[in-house]
């Protein structure tokens, strides 16, 4: 659920906000959707809930978004769902629910896992149970695969698997809170919205302008940044150029309202990367 707010409520009070709207979501959807539509062959492991209609509804768009392999286990819980109030400008907060995130085990993740590839990327967000995305790191490395992680929702004991991973892509307060973890990572994006984002590699800091547009709602910025890394690592770009096509898709979402609706399409996505 999206909410265009004046400013952000102050502990009891009731707030009027100008719109809102309904879409499906989450991160990890919106990143897979992305790079589905980038020409990516993305396999799509997520929870969903009981609530039969609103699971149906969000498995509904994904297989209408062209994801090749789709993992989505049932569990006993409501589907996960999050809050996003948009500021005007285009500033965002969102509070999310994970319980069904957080009862994904081992086992719900192994068929997504079965069989990867050196060139196969698998791409984690935040909200899983630590030891689950410690396993699934612990399965990619050993498989020799790329997996990038996205702490976000950030969970106190996520700087410890950064060892473990191949790049760490986290925005400003992400950064803030893996610490000096961060550099643990064999490469690490830092994304600063306007600012741009930097890059930790081999030692080296590299920092990348953002592009220049008028912005009305950062949602799904990151999410979209995300799946062009992904697809465009896949597709044996290099990582500079990987990079300079996220931050253009970043930029296009910046410029429409909401997230999963405010995502590059599959003409605009695979322009940039032919750019």
């Amino acid at each position: 659920m999206r909410l265009t707010v004046p400013r952000l409520p102050l502990p009891g009070e009731t707030l009027i906000g100008s719109s809102g709207a309904w879409a499906p979501g989450g991160k990890g959807l919106n990143q897979a959707v992305v790079a589905a539509r980038c020409g990516a062959p993305v396999c799509f492991c997520a929870p969903l809930g009981h609530d039969d209609g609103q699971a149906d509804d969000i498995e509904r768009h994904l297989k209408a978004a062209g994801i090749a392999e789709l993992i989505l286990p049932r569990l006993a819980h409501a589907t996960d769902f999050s809050l996003l109030m948009v500021l005007p400008n285009g500033e965002n907060s969102i509070v999310s629910t994970s319980a069904c995130s957080l009862a994904m085990r081992p086992a719900h993740v192994k068929a997504a896992l079965r069989d990867l590839l050196p060139r196969d990327v698998v791409l984690l967000q935040g909200n899983l149970p630590l030891d689950t995305t410690s396993y699934i790191l612990d399965t990619v490395r050993r498989q020799g695969a790329t997996s990038i992680f996205n702490p976000a929702p950030f969970w106190p004991g996520a700087e410890n698997l950064v060892a473990h991973c191949s790049l760490v892509i986290a925005n400003r307060v992400e950064a803030e809170q893996l610490g000096n973890a961060i550099h643990d990572a064999k490469a690490a994006i830092v994304t600063l919205g306007a600012e741009g984002c930097v890059l930790t590699e081999g030692g080296r800091r590299r920092s990348f302008p953002a592009q220049a547009v008028q912005a009305i709602d950062s949602t799904g910025c990151g999410d979209a940044f995300c799946g062009v890394v992904v697809a465009a690592l896949v597709q044996g770009l290099s990582m500079d150029a990987a990079i300079a096509a996220a931050q253009k898709a970043a930029a296009l979402t910046a410029t429409r309202p909401g997230a999963f609706e405010a995502l590059p399409s599959n003409e605009e996505l695979q322009a940039i990367l032919a750019a």
